[in-house]
């Protein structure tokens, strides 16, 4: 596979840490920024390791939408500046304020759709990353953070995805590679291993009369009452 599992489990950890740090204020974006370029980074190596893409694109294209409702939010709060600041606004509106005004709601609403898409993305990488290690840690933080980016509109959702970072830095440290895993296959109902099968066919004795098979500890055949040898 060629990729190193440690480094990118090393990788993820620090990303993600990052990206929490990116909420400090003032220069929390720069370290958020740095925290994302790490995080895409290890998420494309575990995709190689794992031989699944969907890792990695679906992880890149919530990021995409993550910016560009970014660039929608400032195009939303452009206009709500203009709309307030125009004439004597609260006292007298006109054309211009309500123009402003009309183009904040709507750019806000676009806004609110892409981050929703953004985080339903990222909720595929980490539900993808959950099957692949058996972490339920990343399956509570793809859970908490597609709520937390709808919440996020009556401020609850910005608590539940600093949560959901938190589980998932928690999952990037414990998950295990695939040679540290003990994976349980499933199988059909009454399926009996090989081993089980040749030792029983080997304890299965018969009557040597007629041939039924005998239960074991058995002293005379349940079909003939012949006397089971010794």
């Amino acid at each position: 596979m060629g990729t190193n599992f440690q480094y990118s489990k090393t990788l993820a950890m620090e990303g993600s840490i990052l990206t929490i740090l990116g909420l400090i204020p003032t220069w929390g974006w720069v370290l958020g920024i740095v925290g994302v370029i790490l995080l895409l980074r290890s998420l494309k190596e575990f995709a190689n390791y794992y031989q699944d893409k969907e890792i990695y694109q679906n992880a890149l294209t919530g990021i995409k939408y993550y910016i560009v409702a970014l660039i929608t939010l400032a195009i939303a709060g452009t206009g709500f500046i203009v709309g307030f600041a125009l004439n004597d606004f609260p006292t007298k509106i006109g054309v211009g304020n309500a123009i402003g005004i009309a183009v904040g709601i709507a750019f806000l609403i676009v806004t609110f759709v892409f981050y929703v898409l953004a985080a339903t993305h990222l909720r595929k990488t980490f539900n993808t990353l959950a099957q692949k290690t058996g972490e339920h840690s990343f399956e509570t933080a793809a859970t908490l953070l597609w709520v937390g980016a709808i919440l996020t509109i009556i401020g609850v959702g910005v608590i539940l995805i600093f949560i959901a970072w938190i589980f998932a830095v928690i999952g990037f440290f414990t998950m295990k590679s695939p040679q540290q895993q003990q994976p349980y296959a499933s199988q059909p109902y009454g399926y009996t291993p090989p081993s089980e099968q040749s030792t029983a066919s080997q304890t299965q004795s018969y009557c040597s009369n007629c041939g039924t098979p005998l239960k074991p500890q058995s002293t005379y055949c349940s079909s003939c009452g012949k006397k089971v040898d010794a």
